[in-house]
């Protein structure tokens, strides 16, 4: 966009002309001329009544955004420097921190490396790969989720019965998913671990969806006895932020660990090691047949366990389910 848009964007806008209809003047997208007003427009905060969208102050900060991107064309030493730091696994704050560390002459911000990398430039060769995350396409800065506001305080395990801790009562599940490598994509496999009798289930996803995660534990516990189905604890992923659909659907209570605690539904993590024997990161997850996850799941329910006096989960689990109906 140049002096001449943002002249008569300025003009358009202090006519009271919608968004929408200078988007269609200048034949742009509604979103590019929302974008340029919010990032380019002049706020004065001792002087509110003195802000608003003046194309020459725009374009000024457009212009200074513009050079600090082109720092990178200006030194092509630091910018191949910076290639080569991103594909041996560094992530672009590790490479501003130790420009800095080193006193290097020029030196950039994390923010510039990953505008780089999601540039024309960066596109070109790919560099998105070598992200952490591996996006082909960005997130926005200001749009990133924040997951934390998604589980309740009231659902913290700090909450969660000591009768369920102390495992003195049938039903109370973990939950959790076993992930394999990246290169396979997004499928992955639901763990689910009973913690009185270690009974397990497993079942494979084709994807992280939230709602279908759900549909598949619905799906497994819908069948059993509600002395059977009392609660499940997960981790605070993102694939597990459908609970309450879950909970509508089965009727059971959620539990969510701390934030960064697995440890804390260490009965599904032993489980998930236990697992690795059959199912090793290196498994491509769509190549997983069912009847591959019920034959794992059958060798680990029919395996004698010391915590269990050395009764098998399976027989733990019946033994329990009976005496509950009686």
């Amino acid at each position: 966009m140049d002096l001449d848009e943002r002249r008569k964007i300025e003009r358009w806008r202090q006519a009271g002309v919608s968004v929408d209809a200078i988007a269609e003047k200048l034949g742009r997208h509604r979103s590019t001329i929302f974008r340029e007003i919010e990032r380019n427009k002049f706020e004065d905060r001792e002087m509110p009544d003195l802000s608003g969208y003046f194309c020459v102050a725009a374009n000024h900060r457009a212009k200074g955004r513009r050079g600090r991107y082109r720092k990178l064309v200006r030194h092509p030493k630091l910018c191949a420097s910076i290639i080569e730091r991103i594909k041996h696994g560094w992530s672009p704050e590790q490479i501003a921190g130790r420009l800095a560390y080193e006193r290097s002459s020029v030196r950039v911000c994390h923010e510039t490396i990953y505008r780089f990398a999601y540039s024309a430039d960066g596109q070109e060769i790919k560099l998105w790969r070598y992200l952490p995350e591996s996006r082909a396409r960005r997130r926005p800065r200001h749009a990133r989720r924040r997951h934390g506001r998604r589980f309740s305080a009231e659902l913290s395990i700090l909450h969660r019965p000591d009768i369920v801790r102390d495992r003195k009562q049938l039903g109370h599940w973990e939950c959790d998913l076993i992930q394999f490598r990246k290169r396979f994509g997004k499928a992955n496999v639901t763990s689910l671990v009973e913690r009185v009798s270690r009974f397990t289930v497993f079942l494979r996803n084709n994807d992280r969806q939230s709602r279908a995660i759900m549909d598949g534990l619905i799906d497994v516990l819908g069948p059993l006895p509600l002395s059977a189905r009392r609660s499940i604890t997960f981790d605070r992923g993102t694939e597990f932020t459908d609970w309450p659909y879950l909970q509508a659907g089965l009727g059971v209570q959620i539990w969510f660990c701390d934030p960064q605690a697995p440890w804390q539904k260490g009965t599904v993590e032993n489980t998930n090691r236990r697992a690795r024997k059959w199912l090793p990161r290196d498994t491509d997850p769509l190549s997983i047949e069912h009847r591959d996850l019920h034959q794992v799941c059958a060798h680990l329910n029919s395996t004698p366990r010391k915590c269990l006096d050395f009764r098998t989960p399976a027989e733990v689990f019946r033994q329990k389910i009976l005496s509950a109906n009686r």
